[in-house]
């Protein structure tokens, strides 16, 4: 007889595992001290560590595919262990580094090869256990993810308060190291067919029948659009508060938490009116709410902190809206079965808009000297995703 599986305590320990792989997203916090160190130990400047960053994001994908793979066949336990391995010792491994290049090695490619391969499974995990509530269980996960942000910064703050930052690297990779290896052992693989409310999708595809659909390219494009406001804003909040609006240190530290805040309401709300009122419904309003947020902060500057703002909360909301409707709806849109793979694959829009959003970001602002202009290419690319889901209602 088959062992009944508690599909609330997955979910419980689903969210401690992805709240403490979301840290890598506080990795601002960590940059300054941590590039003073470098300078203090090379004996010369060590301007950014922006790099260190961008490569945690940009690999995430390859293990989240891979992991995906692992979890669909084996269940989520080894790939949780496997991962949490992998973040764990990067990030201590990061206490110990004494060059950017070993920096790069331990928090860019051990923490981000391990995020990728956590996060992955335990989003799309958590999802098959729930089709009933697939957008709220959705919303729920990543939104622990994106609260990470909030809540990581001032403890990480208080460590390095009472410690040097390459010690506090190596207390919260050990203390997140223990949490992930033991929630492992309660996150249980979802069953494949588990009775569904309302109905559910006709097919389980493959990976390969995936990216052959017509839907692919069109969901895959939707989600970048989605998450390029975001991620460019996300990566330079701080800098872009100080230079446009005239923030001091403080306020430009209170414009991420509130960023971050957004980002992790749009996640939980719109995954529950995904669930009502449908995915795509949902996420046009979304691109609406994008779409103006782009305008306004184009409008912004020095004395419009009022248009800042509201900028700033439509733009966090909006991107944490998309990213928490992507799981459930990729789920629905191609089946169960195959979801943790899927969604990993899918997850390349999201990586795209990683990589190009802080690029041209700089790339405008070096060209015109402003941050004005790629504020009004956010909004042209959320005009695109309006189109884009029009075209996905569209095709069967």
């Amino acid at each position: 007889m088959e062992k009944k599986i508690n599909r609330n305590l997955v979910l419980v320990a689903s969210c401690f595992v992805v709240l403490c792989v979301g840290s890598l997203y506080a990795w601002s916090v960590f940059a300054g001290p941590m590039a003073e160190h470098l300078s203090a130990l090379s004996g010369r400047q060590i301007a950014s560590l922006a790099v260190v960053f961008t490569v945690a994001n940009a690999v995430g994908p390859i293990t989240m595919i891979s992991g995906g793979a692992i979890n669909d066949r084996l269940g989520p336990r080894m790939v949780l262990l496997v991962g949490a391995l992998l973040f764990g010792f990067g990030m201590i491994g990061a206490g110990f580094a004494k060059t950017v290049a070993a920096l790069i090695v331990c928090y860019g490619l051990g923490c981000g090869l391990g995020n990728g391969m956590i996060y992955g499974t335990v989003v799309s995990n958590a999802v098959k256990f729930f089709p009933d509530k697939s957008g709220f269980v959705g919303g729920l996960t990543t939104a622990c993810y994106g609260g990470s942000s909030i809540l990581i910064p001032p403890v990480a703050n208080m460590l390095m308060q009472r410690m040097p930052v390459t010690s506090a690297f190596k207390v919260l990779g050990g203390v997140m190291m223990v949490i992930l290896c033991a929630s492992a052992f309660v996150i249980q693989k979802a069953p494949d067919a588990a009775p569904v409310k309302g109905g559910s999708t006709q097919k389980d595809y493959t990976w390969r029948e995936m990216i052959r659909d017509r839907r692919f390219v069109l969901m895959l494009l939707t989600l970048c659009c989605g998450a390029f406001a975001g991620m460019m804003f996300i990566s330079q909040a701080a800098v872009i508060a100080r230079n446009m609006m005239g923030f001091t240190a403080a306020k430009a530290a209170a414009v991420v938490s509130l960023l971050a805040l957004f980002n992790t309401l749009g996640r939980l709300a719109a995954g529950s009116l995904s669930d009502r009122f449908g995915a795509v419904g949902t996420m046009r309003a979304t691109f609406a709410a994008s779409l103006l947020a782009g305008l306004l902060l184009y409008l912004s500057g020095e004395g419009k902190e009022i248009l800042f703002y509201l900028g700033l909360a439509l733009t966090g909301f909006s991107f944490g809206s998309i990213m928490g409707i992507y799981p459930g709806f990729t789920s629905a849109q191609f089946g169960r079965k195959n979801n943790s793979v899927n969604y990993g694959i899918m997850f390349i829009g999201f990586a795209l808009a990683g990589l190009f959003g802080p690029s041209l970001m700089n790339t405008l602002l070096g060209a015109t000297g402003r941050y004005q202009p790629a504020f009004l290419v956010s909004a042209a690319l959320a005009a695109v995703g309006e189109l884009l889901l029009a075209l996905l209602k569209k095709t069967k």
